[in-house]
């Protein structure tokens, strides 16, 4: 089944502006290559690598639901890409154009109507929706997700069936094989007639303690024939009544993976069946992917620890060197500003058992971006990646209106302009706050008073700050109540004329005044005066280096 998608228009991508997008995107599962979601390991970087190897579909993470609700779909014009950001700006979710028409987002849910609504939310920038049925971790299935919607059916067909009707991207759901034969092919073939374009199989039982209830796999009375009186119902124990299914220790993920049962299932459906589970016994190199999925009699292959270990998996020639993969991989990380946390985990299961070698003890040793380039050789390519997003941001603000727009001042006497503070384009050392302090301090004013509100519609912030009797307001509403206090200083900076701490901006002249009065007279009030923020600053340092907040975020 291949599933055609016509024409969405820029201002939906949000990846171009000011034209039509033609997309005819094909969306075919039949023989194709395909990279596994898993937690923590396909994030942008990762799926990108795997699409230069020769993967022909990616998957990302599984992603919850709950926390898909709550997060705002921002278009980032410094890296390309569409995120889907929570309300603690952390990115849940990263894409760009390069992968926009294989990319497959994959859900942790357990309610439909919840995963209509993250459909919709996302479905405008990827190329399918999946929905894990097959995780076998506690914190998915104490939810009711991944494999503990194998013993629901009725709720499994519910979020299948509500997702195809109400989203216009193909879907697919990724389950595990269940005690039985019979109960699996019962339950793929009601699976099937949600209308969903695959199934992926995960040739392994489901966790240890889910409870499998009486008949509930088998399909309704048209799908059901044949079996008579002495079917499952009547012959399998299982089935009986609800018992609790317990792995024996060969039947672990230790166990090979059940080709026989992945097989079964693709010669019972019509629809794409695609193989999974075979990094384990099978698939060490390009040609064992081909072997895998003749003997599952899939559709196609999804492969996870074995792209894990080395991306280039996917590469008709052969696996490339690990250091290769490794530092191509580092500079995506960079290029698209995934968490250094994130990238280390990742660097550490591609080296496994080279962990103890010089690198891998630098790479343990790494506590940001930078150091992690830096094991690898890449010091100066993240250097010059760092200069090259800091112009770009410099150049989107000095070309937004609230950089170059004159202040106006409204009938109640504040001054407003629209304003947003971008950390990113800020020393960590100096941010507006700060600035404005300082100016105050050297004026013999009063130090700057904020006065800011939240607005109960959005929860978003407004913040209004007095300085010499003048009041100072941004337009632009924020997430939290620090963000809304940098946009007010900067208004009244930019007002007057003043820095405002920006990168590549020059320092402030009265802070060099400062340092030449510590230096004749240290005991002195003024160096009193500096103690405060000196002390921030030391704090900062070290801050980064422990990868905490910076204390500096509120000045």
């Amino acid at each position: 089944m291949c599933w055609i998608l016509f024409k969405q228009t820029a201002s939906k991508t949000g990846f171009s502006r000011g034209r039509m997008i033609e997309h005819t995107l094909s969306l075919c599962y039949h023989n194709k290559l395909i990279l596994a979601p898993m937690v923590r390991v396909g994030t942008l970087p990762m799926r990108l690598l795997a699409l230069d190897y020769g993967a022909d579909i990616v998957y990302c993470e599984e992603l919850i639901d709950l926390k898909m609700l709550q997060c705002k779909r921002v278009v980032n014009e410094v890296l390309s890409t569409v995120d889907f950001v929570a309300p603690d700006d952390r990115v849940v979710f990263r894409t760009c154009e390069r992968e926009q028409n294989r990319v497959v987002f994959q859900m942790g849910t357990s309610d439909a109507e919840r995963a209509l609504a993250v459909a919709r939310l996302v479905e405008n920038d990827v190329a399918g929706i999946d929905v894990n049925m097959g995780c076998p971790k506690e914190y998915s299935t104490k939810g009711g997700m991944g494999a503990a919607l194998l013993s629901d059916p009725d709720k499994i067909e519910k979020i299948l069936s509500t997702l195809v009707k109400g989203t216009r991207r193909p879907v697919t759901c990724k389950i595990r094989i269940l005690p039985s034969l019979e109960d699996t092919l019962s339950l793929v073939k009601r699976i099937e007639r949600t209308g969903i374009a695959a199934v992926t199989v995960h040739g392994r039982p489901a966790r240890d303690g889910l409870a499998f209830p009486a008949g509930a796999y088998a399909a309704p009375a048209p799908y059901n024939r044949g079996h008579g009186e002495t079917s499952s119902v009547a012959q399998n124990p299982v089935l009986r009544g609800r018992v609790t299914f317990l792995r024996k220790r060969e039947e672990r993920p230790q166990h090979p993976v059940s080709c026989e049962a992945i097989k079964a299932v693709a010669e019972t459906l019509s629809i794409p069946v695609i193989a999974n589970g075979g990094s384990h016994d099978h698939i060490q190199k390009y040609l064992d992917i081909e072997d895998f999925r003749q003997a599952t009699a899939a559709s196609s292959v999804m492969v996870a620890r074995a792209a894990m270990w080395n991306p280039s998996i996917f590469l008709k020639e052969g696996l490339r060197p690990l250091e290769e993969v490794m530092q191509k991989y580092i500079r995506y990380a960079v290029q698209y500003e995934n968490h250094y946390t994130n990238t280390k985990y990742c660097l550490c299961q591609m080296l496994r058992e080279q962990l103890e070698s010089p690198q891998g003890r630098l790479l343990h040793a790494a506590q940001s971006s930078q150091e992690i380039c830096e094991a690898f050789g890449l010091g100066a390519f993240y250097e010059e990646m760092t200069r090259e997003l800091n112009t770009r941001r410099a150049e989107l603000l000095a070309r937004t209106p609230e950089a170059v727009g004159e202040p106006a001042e409204d009938p109640s006497g504040v001054i407003k302009m629209a304003v947003k503070f971008d950390r990113r384009a800020y020393s960590p050392q100096i941010t507006p706050k700060m600035c404005l302090l300082e100016w105050c301090r050297k004026e013999k004013l009063a130090q700057p008073v904020y006065d800011t509100v939240q607005r109960p519609l959005d929860r978003l912030f407004c913040s209004v700050v007095t300085v010499a009797e003048q009041k100072y307001q941004s337009t632009l509403w924020d997430k939290s109540k620090k963000l809304a206090e940098q946009a007010a200083a900067i208004v009244c900076l930019r007002s007057r004329g003043l820095p405002e701490g920006r990168l590549g901006e020059e320092s402030p002249s009265w802070h060099k005044r400062k340092r030449e009065a510590t230096d004749q007279d240290p005991g002195g009030l003024r160096n009193q005066e500096q103690a405060v923020p000196g002390e921030l600053c030391k704090k900062l340092f070290v801050a980064l280096g422990s990868g905490e907040e910076s204390p500096l975020e509120g000045w």
